[in-house]
């Protein structure tokens, strides 16, 4: 009889721990199921941060410089304004070369390496290095003033391939057109700029055509950085009436210098951007860059939306201004006549 109890004991026992164990099974299932559903979702929400519904841009600015920023920035709120926001269904890398090639190489390798939807490339040196690493990815390129003889298009109308933009082509004979009416002495011009941007080689032989047409001398001084621009900045002015500097990175970032060589030789110095002429520059007839920046934005909104950049032609920039400095019209004694202050977009100075 006492073994009899003992063994009902012993079944009750083992049936308590067998309904333990499957109810320990059940729990363990059942939580499994949750984690798996939770990294399911982890998984989902991720792919939605960096698959279709968030477009990757990488935006790769040669320098910094007033004007390479302010296409920047209004190229980021433009894209904004349009409903396009940073960290919502778009997401920026922002990345500076600091004017070095090999860093701009190495960027736009990792924009290709990590497959972007778009890259972003301001000035003609970034856009080259971007073009060199994809042949897939939209490259969508902003101020580059010669995209043709720079060769990142086919033609302006029919870029041809995964390249397209905006350029900010000046016009050296309207700059000169200005020149001539706030310095109508002028006769022989001094070109600086840097033989090596082909950018700044296209507008020079612009400059030239000008005045072989209207009886002026162009004399060229060449720098293949900044640190040679004073010392040809101040040959430049014991030859020449006048300064000419086309949109050029490396002389624009050391536009004050050109400005305190220009200004202590009493010499005009006349430029390819507004930026420039804040910086010192007597005046010019040129871009808006706020302008190009927000066309560069609507661009990029086209190739996001699914448009290839073979079938954008490349924007021109139909909007110049008038731009002048009448601090350093007063250092170097040159007074504006109120026409050209009057059709003036800005002058800069107090």
């Amino acid at each position: 009889m006492r073994k009899s109890v003992k063994a009902v004991q012993m079944r009750k026992v083992f049936k308590a721990v067998q309904m333990a164990c499957i109810l320990a099974l059940l729990v363990g299932m059942f939580t499994a199921c949750g984690t798996a559903g939770s990294t399911g979702t982890t998984t989902s929400n991720a792919q939605s941060a960096s698959g279709s519904s968030v477009k990757k841009i990488g935006i790769v600015q040669i320098m910094e410089h007033p004007s390479l920023n302010t296409i920047r920035e209004s190229f980021i709120k433009q894209l904004a304004d349009r409903g396009f926001k940073d960290g919502e269904n778009i997401k920026i890398d922002y990345q500076n070369a600091q004017n070095d090639q090999t860093n701009l190489k190495t960027i736009c390798q990792k924009f290709a390496n990590n497959k972007y939807d778009l890259i972003v490339a301001i000035a003609t040196p970034s856009a080259q290095a971007a073009a060199g690493e994809t042949k897939n990815i939209p490259v969508l390129f902003a101020a580059c003033t010669d995209p043709v003889g720079s060769g990142l298009v086919a033609s302006l109308d029919k870029p041809g391939a995964n390249v397209t933009g905006t350029s900010d082509a000046v016009s050296a004979e309207k700059i000169m057109e200005l020149a001539k009416r706030i310095t109508p002495d002028i006769k022989t011009i001094g070109a600086l700029y840097n033989s090596g941007e082909a950018n700044s080689v296209s507008v020079v032989n612009n400059l030239k055509e000008y005045a072989s047409k209207n009886g002026m001398t162009v004399v060229e001084g060449t720098v293949t950085n900044t640190s040679e621009v004073q010392q040809v900045a101040q040959s430049l002015v014991g030859k020449a009436d006048a300064l000419f500097l086309p949109i050029d990175n490396t002389v624009a970032s050391a536009m004050p210098v050109v400005a305190q060589v220009a200004n202590a030789a009493k010499k005009p110095v006349y430029v390819g951007a507004d930026s420039m002429v804040k910086e010192g520059g007597l005046a010019t007839y040129g871009i808006n860059y706020p302008v190009l920046g927000q066309e560069t934005a609507n661009m990029a909104i086209e190739i996001l939306n699914g448009k290839k950049p073979a079938d954008i032609p490349v924007k021109t920039m139909d909007e110049m201004d008038i731009y002048l400095n009448k601090d350093t019209a007063a250092a170097i004694g040159v007074t504006f006549p109120d026409d050209v202050v009057k059709e003036a977009k800005q002058v800069f100075g107090k």
